[in-house]
């Protein structure tokens, strides 16, 4: 189960400072946030490369949950086994949980006047963010013209459906597509990974998802807040999203508005707020479980309805994992990847466009800020950090002279 690719050990300490330094300043969402995590984990450290990285993200992808965070536990686990995975996910996510308190009893105001353009702003930091992104996956992953078609066709169902599942498709075709047309245009050799546990820990984790969903599935929808009610609520949702952090929204305010357990504008306003922060969309949680009445402690019931959002996509990750890595060192498996990896790259060009490009560039001086973004990020190899700055000054700065 390794593979001379897999990355190499590293240290608790090196897993969490490198994952929170994007829990700090990783705006823009979740097809931001895997843009970053290519910036900083395949061209700045080489933890992975090209290949490897495109492997995880097409199996976050293809899995329900967090893609985002499901690639950052999947990144801490291959580099420092259990500890490593752990030490990502509190890095990646404890800033936007405690964000989202201080946040939370202000984000009405975001949505007028310098708050929204705040807000906007970071929207085109996505927009520069996510095509430097797609501009390095075309060049490494699409270089001939099977998987450039491959990409312009998952591209084209997702844009044309608009529907989230269907990414699932997508890359399901392209896996097929690479058997049949990728097979002279790629080495059979250097695909895979090592995961750090056995098939013991892998069925333990199958078990685990499949309990939990049965269990939420069955508890009764509507019931009062109970602690058991409300991880049962949680834990749907987190099991069946498919598409990221924006998608389990409806799904959340199903379990959390429509039962009455919180207000629809208390709701909102915890969703204005998960806008702003960085980090994971599904921050959101700890908001909403600190909001409902459970009789529980604030802190409590944040833990509790985080834990219950995040739980089912990692363990189906964990038991999935392993039959992943083993499969990527198959002869035949190189093509299939191939096709997979356009595939991806198109299902990111999809993304670019909706919502990225469509919510973040409104006119003419909203494509002036993210052209200079971009070219400060690739010509001129800004920091992204420093890039991220400069749109959100560039917003306040248009919004006030406007």
């Amino acid at each position: 189960m390794t593979s001379e690719a897999s990355p190499a050990s590293g240290t608790t300490a090196e897993v969490f400072r490198a994952f929170l330094r994007l829990g700090l300043t990783s705006f823009g969402g979740p097809v931001a946030h895997l843009a970053y995590f290519r910036e900083e984990f395949v061209k700045r450290r080489a933890w992975l490369d090209e290949a490897q990285f495109a492997q995880l993200l097409g199996l976050c992808q293809f899995l329900p949950g967090p893609a985002s965070s499901q690639m950052g536990f999947a990144i801490g686990m291959l580099r420092g086994g259990w500890r490593g995975a752990l030490a990502a996910f509190a890095a990646f996510t404890f800033p936007a949980v405690l964000l989202m308190f201080g946040f939370a009893a202000r984000a009405p105001l975001l949505g007028r006047g310098g708050g929204a353009a705040l807000v906007h702003g970071l929207k085109l930091v996505a927009v520069v963010v996510v095509a430097h992104a797609l501009v390095g996956m075309v060049r490494q992953l699409t270089p001939d013209l099977p998987r450039a078609l491959i990409a312009v066709a998952a591209a084209a169902l997702v844009v044309a459906t608009g529907n989230a599942w269907l990414q699932l498709v997508a890359i399901g075709l392209g896996g097929l597509l690479g058997l049949r047309f990728c097979r002279r245009n790629v080495a059979p050799a250097g695909l895979g990974f090592s995961v750090r546990y056995g098939r013991g820990a892998a069925l333990a984790a199958a078990a685990f998802f499949l309990a939990g969903l049965a269990a939420a599935l069955v508890w009764p929808a509507g019931d009062a807040a109970t602690a058991g009610a409300v991880a049962a609520a949680f834990y749907r949702s987190g099991a069946l999203v498919f598409g990221g952090g924006h998608v389990v929204l409806p799904l959340l305010q199903q379990a959390v508005v429509d039962t009455g357990w919180i207000r629809a504008d208390t709701f909102l306003a915890g969703y204005g707020a998960a806008q702003v922060v960085p980090g994971p969309m599904f921050s959101l949680a700890a908001f909403l479980g600190a909001e409902i009445p459970m009789g529980l402690p604030a802190a409590a019931g944040a833990a509790l309805a985080l834990l219950a959002l995040f739980a089912p996509g990692f363990a189906l990750l964990v038991a999935v994992l392993p039959v992943w890595s083993r499969l990527a060192q198959r002869p035949w498996a190189a093509s299939a990847m191939a096709g997979i990896n356009a595939a991806v790259v198109g299902l990111l060009a999809a993304a670019f466009y909706d919502p990225v490009l469509v919510q973040g560039v409104r006119g003419g001086v909203d494509a002036t800020i993210a052209l200079v973004g971009f070219m400060a990020l690739t010509v001129f190899r800004v920091a992204a950090a420093w890039v991220a700055l400069g749109c959100v000054a560039a917003s306040l700065a248009a919004h006030w002279i406007s």
